[in-house]
């Protein structure tokens, strides 16, 4: 079953595998993929700490819903989002309405060691990266719980993990290509 060209949207935090697992998606479906923190880098000519440290957190989100609005192809793209995207307020809606939102989870423990040494995270620049991982994670987790599907990432074969995104990817397409067809079964849906 073809999905129908709908852009497949991961979320979740840093180090859970966005990027890595929607590569191998993105290969496997024929379609594009783009990662929202390289795109910002590649338009803005600059990194995401070279961003951070001369405009600010605030100004990186609002790039990053300007990526997000108009920023990329409508169909036939796997977009790997940063960590922070759906958290601002408003961002998760918006998303949700440009194609499927799957959220990627590890553990926290399996993100230090996944993130541990990448200099390109300034939110990690600290003294403690597990603590502040940990409350960002606690910060950010009841809006990932609402992103939709939830599939775990640790311990698992990156051949899994893809099989796994890809299955539930073709079942929501299916139901997000009724649903924008029929806007009163969405709204109805959300209702109950």
């Amino acid at each position: 079953m073809q999905p129908g060209g709908i852009n497949l949207y991961l979320v979740g935090f840093m180090g859970t595998g966005k990027t890595t697992v929607g590569r191998a998606v993105a290969h496997q479906l024929g379609y594009a993929l783009l990662d929202s923190d390289h795109e910002i880098e590649r338009q803005q000519g600059r990194t995401i700490a070279e961003i951070f440290a001369k405009d600010g957190e605030a100004a990186f989100r609002v790039m990053e819903r300007a990526f997000v609005e108009g920023g990329h192809a409508a169909t036939d793209t796997v977009v790997a989002c940063g960590g922070g995207l759906v958290v601002q307020p408003g961002m998760l809606e918006l998303v949700k309405t440009k194609g499927v939102v799957i959220c990627l989870h590890a553990s926290v423990e399996t993100i230090l060691r996944r993130t541990q040494g990448n200099k390109n995270r300034p939110l990690l620049d600290v003294e403690n990266p597990m603590e502040r991982i940990r409350a960002l994670y606690a910060a950010r987790e009841p809006i990932y719980n609402k992103a939709g599907s939830i599939i775990l990432t640790d311990g698992r074969t990156l051949a899994d993990i893809v099989q796994h995104v890809l299955r539930t990817y073709r079942r929501e397409a299916a139901d997000f290509a009724r649903y924008a067809r029929n806007p009163e079964t969405r709204d109805r849906k959300a209702e109950s």
